[in-house]
């Protein structure tokens, strides 16, 4: 069973290449995602790794390790929790 890594506070220079070679040091790399702003495309600083092996090695020694000189927060990942279906536009009351 794999493993869902949260990966924050990366360089926006940072790959998902570089990450995977990384990860790879202390496990089976199964995919690595690089989140990226939706509007301009850039990357936002953090990511998700997935391992099948290794991964709490790999929690245990990158956390608060440096990559560009930045300082990695590195943990599980929390299960993402359910956002409502909001399509903006306010309740259901009246419009005056």
């Amino acid at each position: 069973m794999s493993k869902r890594i949260y990966v924050g506070n990366l360089p926006f220079s940072a790959s998902e290449d570089e990450i995977r070679d990384l990860f790879s040091e202390y496990g089976a790399v199964e995919s690595v995602h690089v989140v990226t702003d939706r509007d301009t495309g850039r990357p936002r600083g953090f990511a998700f790794v997935e391992m099948t092996s290794g991964a709490d090695d790999a929690i245990q020694a990158l956390d608060q390790s440096s990559m560009g000189g930045r300082n990695l927060n590195v943990n599980e990942a929390r299960p993402r929790q359910e956002r409502g279906r909001g399509g903006g536009g306010g309740g259901g009351g009246p419009r005056w």
